[in-house]
């Protein structure tokens, strides 16, 4: 009995150091796991990357100072999210809000230029007359003595004495007592104070009297303001000298000056609403009436003028006017128009930030975009751009600013160019080669191999019209690299009537055409790299199209819409040069 208590004993007590083991290696053992996870854990949060707010390029995993610059290095923020592409920005929706980022749907609109104009109000040369005095003499007493004046048609202006005239008097008198047995003599001697502007009341009056008068008075030919004097008392003159300027202020002329650069925006017709800067509060319109034909050699400016009716007399010569004209070129189609705000103007390449979603969040992509016409407050865009996406227009500089300190594309942070500089006559040449080769996609896309092989034909001669002679330095030696497989591919293409064989040799072709498209751009708006995975055994292979939509020249109606839009290349836009081991990834999803 005893023997049989203490084996029980014996047992219950190895039982229960087994469970004590058990439980040690259990608990203890995952207590050990989630210390040493939470220790990686708190490892892998404090790992922090340093940067230099001038030199973004500069990356370290501890602080100090800048190797280049010598200036601290500032942790830079990680969100441990990757982005799909590797150029994107992601900003939070707060970051955003800090940063007072606003983005805008890009739209398409007529160019119509909001164009500031100044200039002054003048006197209507048509209204401007001179007085002159008809007979000659000496200026006994002026009537109107200053300038400023306002005189009234038939006016007297001034008193003149002339001997002349004295003369032509007693001439009259003589010639009136013989005027019955001579008449011809004394109407010659009317005729002669006639053409000295003498009214018949004033002859009439000398011969009632039958004395002479030895001083006349110069009477004003139209109403209007003196403007100008040329003559003082005392002073003698000449028949037909100028004495008086006058002016009518009925109708003054708005004169505005157009710079050279500005013409194409102000034509004939165009209404004009301005202001006078000593009339605070008015607003008037006017229509430009006339454009003056030559520009001045040394201001460059010709004067766009406006006639106005004047006759309150609320304006006044050489009042200043500011005034805004809303123009548009007759010539000009439908175009892209962005804010200045969303540009970052570097010249006529400029940059601005494209948006884009995903389920990762909001991010922003430097693009490089060719600007077109300054419309005032916004650009016209020429190329980089389509209707419908999304930019940055307020808060540019806040967002490249975080992407230069993020190490990303931006202004003063831009990728190295793989195009080269051609002339445009150049990229007009191989142009029309990239038209023979989409000849020769669309045959295959349609499995004719005849018309591929018809239009491969093209290729040779359309090659011997491109002048590698308007190349010099790399873009020289870039041609010659490519004219080789442009030249050999075209002749088996043309050459070959099995329909799987040209399609080898066109994606040769293809990758010529591509690296050409990249090197020297086309003269085309916008053509797209297109990928297919699954051809050739799923080695996968890239062609050119001027579409966007997907059809397949490896498979023909087989597979018609497989593949993917990989990149898109825009006429006037470099091509960024690619790390082939890091490139990004497609923008389109792949279809089947």
């Amino acid at each position: 009995m005893n023997a049989i208590n203490k084996k029980n004993i014996f047992i219950m007590v190895a039982v229960f150091v087994v469970g004590l083991l058990l439980g040690w290696l259990v608990i203890g053992g995952s207590a050990q796991s989630e210390s040493e996870q939470e220790e990686h854990a708190h490892e892998a949060e404090g790992e922090t990357t340093y940067t230099c707010s001038m030199h973004p390029q500069i990356r370290q995993g501890e602080p100090g100072d800048c190797p280049i610059c010598g200036m601290d290095l500032i942790p830079v923020e990680e969100d441990g999210a990757e982005e799909s592409d590797a150029n994107a920005l992601r900003m939070s929706p707060t970051a955003m809000q800090l940063a007072g980022v606003q983005t805008s749907v890009i739209t398409t609109g007529q160019s119509v230029k909001s164009l500031r104009l100044s200039g002054k109000v003048q006197a209507d040369e048509r209204l401007v007359y001179t007085q002159p005095a008809h007979f000659p003499g000496r200026i006994e007493r002026l009537m109107v003595n200053f300038t400023g004046d306002y005189v009234s048609k038939g006016q007297v202006l001034a008193h003149v004495y002339s001997p002349e005239l004295v003369t032509a008097q007693q001439e009259l008198f003589e010639a009136q007592k013989m005027k019955e047995s001579q008449p011809a003599l004394f109407h010659s001697a009317k005729e002669k104070l006639r053409n000295w502007k003498l009214s018949e009341g004033q002859i009439d009056e000398i011969l009632a009297s039958g004395k002479t008068e030895s001083t006349f008075p110069i009477l004003a030919n139209t109403s209007g303001y003196v403007t100008r004097m040329m003559v003082s008392s005392g002073d003698y003159i000449q028949r037909g000298q100028a004495v008086y300027e006058l002016t009518d202020l009925s109708k003054v002329w708005v004169l505005f000056d157009v710079y050279e650069s500005d013409l194409p925006w102000v034509k004939r017709g165009a209404t004009v609403d301005y202001t006078i800067s000593s009339l605070p509060g008015e607003t008037f319109t006017g229509t430009v009436d006339y454009i003056d034909p030559v520009i001045d050699s040394r201001s460059r400016i010709a004067k766009a003028r406006i006639e106005v009716n004047n006759s309150d007399q609320k304006l006044k010569p050489e009042m200043f006017a500011s005034g805004r004209v809303a123009s548009r070129l007759s010539n000009n189609p439908s175009s892209l128009v962005v804010p200045k705000s969303a540009v970052m103007w570097t010249g006529e390449k400029s940059v601005v930030y494209v948006k884009s979603e995903s389920d990762q969040g909001v991010s922003f992509v430097m693009r490089e975009v060719v600007l077109g016409l300054d419309l005032g407050d916004a650009f016209a865009i020429v190329s980089g751009l389509d209707a419908g996406e999304e930019i940055v227009t307020n808060g540019t500089f806040s967002v490249d600013a975080a992407a230069q300190l993020a190490g990303k594309p931006s202004m003063m942070n831009r990728p190295a160019a793989k195009t080269l500089d051609a002339p445009l006559a150049f990229r007009e040449q191989i142009t029309a080669l990239a038209h023979v080769y989409f000849e020769v996609k669309n045959a295959l896309v349609e499995d004719d191999g005849a018309g591929a092989a018809s239009a491969a034909t093209k290729i040779e001669g359309t090659l011997e019209n491109v002048d590698m002679g308007l190349l010099d330095g790399p873009a020289h030696d870039q041609w010659m690299a490519l004219s080789g497989p442009l030249s050999e591919a075209g002749v088996h293409l043309r050459q070959s009537e099995d329909i799987e064989v040209q399609r080898e040799h066109f994606q040769v072709l293809s990758e010529a055409v591509l690296e050409m498209t990249e090197y020297f751009g086309l003269e085309i708006d916008k053509v797209y790299k297109q990928f297919c995975p699954m051809a050739f055994d799923d080695e996968g292979a890239h062609w050119l199209s001027e579409s966007e939509d997907i059809i397949n020249p490896y498979f023909g109606d087989m597979m018609l819409r497989c593949g993917e839009v990989q990149e898109t290349y825009r006429k006037g836009i470099s091509v960024a040069a690619k790390d082939k081991t890091n490139a990004p990834p497609a923008t389109g999803g792949h279809n089947h």
